[in-house]
């Protein structure tokens, strides 16, 4: 099954980039279904490699280059390559911290698809159909690759997956079961359910981000909110904060935050949860902190809603600022994909300019090495921080 694209059109595909957008198109050779491995060719008929087709948008996510035709061996190859990285880099055999991301989308050449490892459990989530029709090679391949360090495997994609291909499906186990573990992130405890948890059941992608929160946290009062599973106030708690708030609007979130505070720092009288909107909590609770974490959800998941975005984080931000102490730490995020570094970046200058506050830029904060970026995909790129010192 072939796809033709027009002319010129394949300036993005040589130059390595992953995507093929429908408008790019001159000609399908074949009836296609949803999904499907195709290979694709510029307009005279040279091949440029082999992809998911989908309709949509991104109509191809390139996997193969044209040499690799074969699906099966082209994914047990890239999955192979992503677990020797996530070797070199520390993390496979790792007694201080026993879950990582193994797989990355397009940041391992696979994009539609992640995995996650949380000890002796992988959880896969496909976010396209052609890599969910390919659940069964990935399944495969991870007992191979694991051996009997993997007990269980579960398939999150339901709902990731479009509603017409996902509608009759289930969240199931395709190896073993079990619906939590307790893993450890840099020697800190936490509890992870992966069948009810948010993603694949934890946020894997602030690791670094928590660590170095744990810096500034040493005899100050500390406020984390959308705390989720209370990751940033752990690590404020084990750098020695004199008091941390978690707040979170979901009751869900404070009960997992609760648990894993106590599970870390049993009888603890430094830490307090509270369910409320961060908004309004911290433009009505009066309370003045040393350091502030704003990690909120993505605010926009298409080009359409990003200004919206844009404004949310401004008026979130001004709130978070005006709660500082002078000479306040101010740790403040966004994951929105469509909102870029510099998009980011502006809109906290504008918020800043509006508390007329001194604001010095201490690290600029992204995604972990687990969490890689494909050069000639800057979209894969999401996680922006900075690190903030307010005078």
């Amino acid at each position: 099954m072939g796809i033709i694209l027009k002319k010129g059109k394949d300036i993005a595909i040589k130059r390595n980039h992953p995507w093929v957008f429908s408008g790019a198109i001159a000609e399908i050779e074949d009836k296609l279904n949803d999904g499907d491995f195709v290979e694709v060719f510029d307009f005279q008929r040279n091949s440029l490699g082999f992809g998911h087709f989908h309709f949509g948008s991104i109509a191809i996510r390139m996997i193969g280059k044209s040499h690799e035709s074969d699906p099966g061996k082209l994914f047990s190859d890239r999955i192979q390559k992503a677990y020797q990285f996530r070797t070199m880099i520390g993390f496979t055999n790792n007694d201080s911290t026993t879950c990582f991301r193994l797989i990355h989308g397009e940041g391992d050449g696979l994009s539609g698809l992640i995995i996650d490892i949380y000890g002796d459990t992988a959880i896969i989530q496909c976010h396209t159909v052609g890599m969910h029709r390919m659940i069964g090679t990935i399944s495969e391949t991870l007992q191979t690759i694991f051996g009997d360090k993997l007990t269980a495997i579960y398939d999150k994609s339901k709902e990731s997956l479009p509603d017409n291909y996902s509608r009759n499906m289930l969240n199931s186990y395709l190896l073993g079961a079990g619906s939590k573990a307790i893993v450890l992130e840099n020697n800190m405890q936490f509890e992870v359910n992966w069948e009810t948890g948010q993603k694949t059941g934890f946020f894997l992608d602030q690791r670094d981000n928590r660590l170095l929160l744990q810096k500034y946290c040493k005899a100050r009062k500390v406020l984390n909110t959308f705390c989720y599973s209370g990751g940033f106030s752990l690590f404020a708690l084990e750098g020695g904060a004199t008091s941390v708030d978690s707040v979170d609007v979901s009751e869900k979130a404070i009960v997992l935050c609760k648990n894993n505070i106590e599970l870390n720092f049993p009888g603890t009288e430094n830490h307090h949860e509270y369910a409320a909107d961060v908004l309004d909590w911290l433009k009505e609770n009066n309370q003045i902190y040393d350091v502030i974490v704003v990690d909120p959800p993505a605010f926009a998941k298409s080009l359409e809603k990003r200004h919206n975005a844009v404004q949310a984080y401004k008026r979130l931000n001004i709130a978070a600022i005006k709660s500082l102490a002078p000479n306040g730490i101010l740790f403040t995020f966004s994951c929105s994909q469509v909102v870029d570094k510099q998009l980011f970046y502006d809109t906290i200058v504008s918020a800043a300019m509006e508390c007329n506050r001194n604001v010095r830029v201490l690290h600029h904060l992204t995604q972990p090495a687990d969490h890689p970026i494909n050069l000639f995909h800057p979209e894969g790129s999401y996680l922006k921080g900075l690190v903030l010192f307010v005078e």
